[in-house]
């Protein structure tokens, strides 16, 4: 395959895994986001392997659209999660200080 199809190639790839990503993350389900954020990182190294790439306006055109997609879709699951990363890091404080006042009082937990 050359090169520049390769490029457009994850390009589209990544674009849809994003979506798809923000898909789940509005739906609440969580459970599959790890995997396809291994998959997007594996993507993005490739477009790095691949490096500068000279491509047709209408290619490049294609590939800005896909870029501009993929941010979006990245901003949306980055505004979805943070919210339950933070709700998840107060319960751990919660359960760490209720930790240590039980052991303060002597109290098993």
């Amino acid at each position: 395959m050359p090169v520049h199809q390769e490029l457009i190639r994850c390009y589209r790839e990544l674009a849809s895994t994003m979506s798809l990503m923000a898909a789940l993350t509005r739906a609440g389900d969580w459970q599959r986001l790890p995997e396809l954020e291994d998959r997007s990182s594996v993507l993005v190294e490739r477009i790095k392997a691949v490096g500068t790439v000279s491509l047709a306006a209408e290619q490049r055109a294609h590939v800005c659209d896909l870029i501009e997609r993929i941010q979006a879709d990245q901003a949306e699951v980055s505004s979805l999660v943070k919210p339950q990363i933070e709700q998840l890091l107060a319960k751990m404080a919660q359960l760490q200080r209720r930790s240590e006042l039980d052991r303060a009082y002597g109290l098993p937990h």
